[in-house]
């Protein structure tokens, strides 16, 4: 699979089902299947997905694509909070997380987003590398906000004041 081949749309009610099983292979205390219908109704919320042509037989009349991963951001005014952001585990450390995020911090900069922040497990050295790789800076600790294990999240804050190419 090439990131050449990946585009990164709205997400849609009809993408849940996929999205439900990704929440649930990317973590221990996962979101529901109605909370992503929620964010989808919610007109604050920004939400993304991945996605790659499917491969189909030549038999097969419909092309559609397969869910790679997704990204859920709450704009308020001039701030954003990144909510959730998971990738297929088959996915993972191939730039798919990478690309979400470079998009949503595109999206949400164009729109006048000066602060993005966001709160990631402290074991999670995969997703803090991704997002210091991005600029993302350590401004907060929340003691004991992960359950399942019970974990200490690290706040993440991106200036986006001037993140435009």
């Amino acid at each position: 699979m090439t990131l050449d081949s990946i585009m990164i749309r709205r997400a849609r009610e009809a993408d849940i089902p996929e999205i439900a099983v990704i929440e649930r292979d990317s973590f221990a205390d996962p979101w529901s299947a109605g909370s992503f219908v929620d964010s989808l109704k919610h007109t604050g919320m920004w939400f993304l997905v991945a996605e790659r042509p499917r491969v189909r037989s030549a038999t097969e009349e419909h092309a559609d694509h397969v869910l790679l991963g997704y990204v859920v951001a709450l704009v308020m005014a001039d701030e954003a909070e990144i909510a959730n952001l998971a990738v297929v585990p088959t996915g993972r450390r191939c730039g798919i997380g990478g690309l979400l995020l470079d998009r949503i911090i595109d999206d949400t900069g164009r729109a006048g987003v000066r602060s993005l922040y966001l709160d990631v497990r402290e074991s999670n050295s995969a997703a803090r590398a991704l997002y210091e790789s991005r600029s993302f800076l350590r401004v907060g600790c929340r003691r004991e906000y992960y359950r399942n294990p019970v974990e200490d999240a690290l706040l993440l804050k991106r200036d986006l004041g001037s993140h435009l190419i």
